[in-house]
């Protein structure tokens, strides 16, 4: 039976640390939860991992209807996530249309937007129909064009953004807050502050959770791997076992491991 919203925040209060994958067809799905990963999140990176973009920024609403369809016929076990692509929450209408899309047609669990203070009213009204929320703070994807690929809230106002604009979209009724690449220090100061679980992605051990990309951690990854992840099929024999290998480390606290944070 695939895990509720409500199971994964009593994890959180057990001190229970969730796991998070992405996926995007059904075969990695299914595997994945049978690994005992709690989480899966189709995400945008599909742009760049399984249709050979520089960026996220291509991906279409349909493309995420579809794959989120795929996972969620092979997912039996985790929470599923879906991203909300670039410029698809441009209005209320488009944001609401999209979220629709992928609850309905993909079958999603919750759907995850990009940003901080210009959500706010999306996220709200996403909550107030009962459309579970995740915020994602700190290193945006689908902003790179202008701000690129670096660590995010390394100053003390931009870290002041970072922790108002994380209160900010708890109160508009976000249910969950992925962090990508901020500082250890301020990703753990921001999880402290915040009643909702925070998942990490190079942002230090100190969140409720850890998410990385599938290939990364398969090492398949066409190009250079992101530094803070990891290769786990390196040293295992099997892909089962590679995904195995990410959950024990990951509850067990040992990774990330210092080597894995960006700082």
């Amino acid at each position: 039976m695939r895990k509720s919203l409500s199971q994964i925040k009593k994890m959180v209060q057990a001190g229970d640390i969730i796991t998070c994958l992405t996926a995007y067809d059904a075969a990695y799905a299914y595997w994945i939860g049978q690994a005992g990963v709690d989480m899966i999140l189709v995400g945008d990176s599909l742009g760049m991992v399984v249709q050979g973009h520089t960026t996220t920024l291509r991906v279409t609403v349909d493309d995420m209807v579809y794959h989120t369809k795929m996972v969620q016929r092979g997912n039996d076990q985790a929470w599923c996530i879906a991203d909300m692509p670039f410029m698809s929450d441009s209005t209320l209408d488009k944001g609401l249309e999209t979220a629709a899309r992928l609850m309905k047609e993909g079958g999603a669990n919750m759907v995850k937007l990009e940003g901080g203070q210009r959500i706010l009213p999306m996220v709200s009204a996403l909550s107030q129909l009962g459309i579970p929320v995740c915020g994602h703070l700190g290193l945006l994807p689908q902003s790179v064009e202008k701000h690129g690929y670096k660590v995010q809230g390394r100053d003390e106002a931009s870290a002041a953004v970072l922790l108002a604009d994380a209160l900010a979209l708890q109160a508009a009724g976000a249910e969950m807050l992925v962090l990508e690449c901020v500082p250890s220090s301020l990703a753990k100061k921001i999880t402290h502050k915040l009643s909702i679980p925070v998942i990490g992605i190079g942002s230090g051990s100190g969140t409720s959770g850890q998410v990385l990309v599938l290939h990364d951690i398969l090492g398949v990854t066409v190009g250079k791997a992101p530094k803070f992840s990891k290769n786990f099929l390196a040293q295992s024999d099997s892909i089962q076992s590679a995904l195995q290998s990410y959950v024990a480390d990951v509850k067990s606290g040992h990774f990330p491991a210092p080597c894995h944070e960006v700082g």
